[in-house]
């Protein structure tokens, strides 16, 4: 009795350790930037697939050949990127092994803004105010992606300004200054971005295409993922943030709430739209 007892036990413990592999197989490891625009596209779409009913796991990186890397080996299976430009080079690399699952969100852009009250529309117009900004672009931190453009942007246009590189809160500071006293000022900015709610600038046009144009987030995977998992695939491609929306969590997150609150006081005032999504994974 005692042996079939012991027997008992031992398939019960198989059958449990077996069901926890399962369970742990059955795991979506969503991956994204750790930047505010990302985690704000990310989370919904991670809230909505656990309203679904999937186990998910979120994963955050620091930068994006750290997250290649990881959806190549396995560590994620979706990644949230913008593969038309800023991370092209990495997809162009990959993509015979990668799928895209869906367009999560569109409208990012980044180039040169003024204040609004400034009479000019176009960076080709800029040499006619060169008098009145001291003959300086107030850029962010050097080897970023914008300020490699913006240096473009200056031979391009053959600009009479002198960049001025720094950090992201500096050009911050200057721009919050000069908006207060009215004066004109030239910065780099992005959207979405919570200073782009909270600064009345505008973008200037950029005929020659010396910044990216406007892109779109796409939830990329390995191949086969998709036919793999079908409701998390159908799920993800019902999921769609207004840029807009991106811009209100980011700005929420600079008046002090965390990300997570953030992304919870979105969920709960767009009900309607999530709503929405359920119907159309179904």
């Amino acid at each position: 009795m005692k042996s079939f007892m012991k027997i008992v036990m031992s398939l019960f413990l198989l059958v449990m350790v077996a069901a926890g592999a399962r369970a742990e197989e059955g795991t979506i490891k969503v991956g994204s930037l750790a930047w505010e625009d990302q985690m704000a596209v990310a989370l919904p779409a991670v809230k909505f697939l656990e309203k679904q009913g999937l186990k998910v796991q979120y994963v955050k990186f620091s930068e994006w050949g750290i997250a290649f890397g990881a959806l190549q080996k396995g560590d994620v299976d979706v990644l949230l990127s913008s593969v038309d430009y800023l991370t092209s080079d990495y997809w162009a690399k990959y993509k015979s092994r990668l799928e895209k699952i869906s367009v999560a969100s569109y409208g990012t852009l980044q180039g040169l803004v003024v204040p609004s009250y400034v009479p000019i529309d176009s960076v080709d117009q800029l040499n006619s105010i060169v008098d009145k900004t001291g003959g300086k672009i107030i850029g962010i931190e050097p080897g970023s992606g914008l300020m490699r453009e913006l240096g473009e942007a200056v031979k391009a246009y053959d600009l009479k300004y002198q960049v001025i590189d720094g950090s992201t809160a500096a050009m911050v500071a200057q721009l919050q200054s000069a908006l207060e006293r009215k004066e004109t000022i030239v910065t780099t900015l992005w959207q979405p971005s919570w200073m782009m709610q909270k600064f009345d600038v505008k973008f200037l046009k950029d005929p020659k295409g010396s910044f990216a144009p406007s892109q779109a987030y796409y939830w990329i995977a390995p191949k086969g993922f998709s036919a793999k998992n079908e409701l998390a695939r159908q799920s993800l491609a019902t999921v769609y943030v207004p840029i807009e929306d991106v811009t209100r969590i980011t700005a929420d997150m600079n008046n002090g709430k965390t990300i997570d609150q953030a992304v919870d006081a979105w969920w709960e005032k767009n009900q309607a739209l999530v709503n929405k999504w359920s119907v159309m994974s179904k």
